[in-house]
């Protein structure tokens, strides 16, 4: 049953993440510096990108499920509040790190964390959903 919560979270984190870059795709490609064809990524149709993505997904959600074991993590809000704090905490201030060396622009930095963030919460919810 732990499997099946893992990859729920995941896939629902990923899915967020569709929804996210979506609406906020223009502005993504544009300070991201992506290169764009026909106003969309060049690498739109490489399956890469999204396979990784939703591996990766699959490990974070297992770690997230290991932390929230051992903090006796329960219940929606609590799987929330927890799941945006680790996107908060941990994940973005590694991508603030990485992205202010390379002189990334701000924006991009703000996409990107609200994703870590707001996804992570997404995966905490539906983690402690089961």
């Amino acid at each position: 049953m732990e499997l099946v919560n893992i990859i729920a979270a995941a896939v629902a984190s990923f899915a967020f993440g569709a929804v996210w870059y979506s609406v906020l795709g223009n502005k993504w490609m544009e300070v991201s510096g992506v290169e764009v064809v026909d106003g969309k990524p060049a690498n739109q149709s490489d399956p890469m990108p999204y396979v990784m993505g939703l591996v990766v997904s699959v490990f974070m959600a297992g770690m997230m499920r290991h932390i929230f074991a051992g903090a006796g993590v329960e219940g929606v809000g609590r799987g929330a509040l927890y799941g945006a704090g680790l996107g908060l905490f941990i994940a973005s201030p590694w991508l603030i790190t990485c992205y202010g060396f390379a002189g990334r622009p701000r924006a991009l930095t703000l996409i990107d964390c609200g994703y870590a963030v707001f996804g992570s919460a997404v995966a905490g919810i539906v983690l402690t959903l089961f």
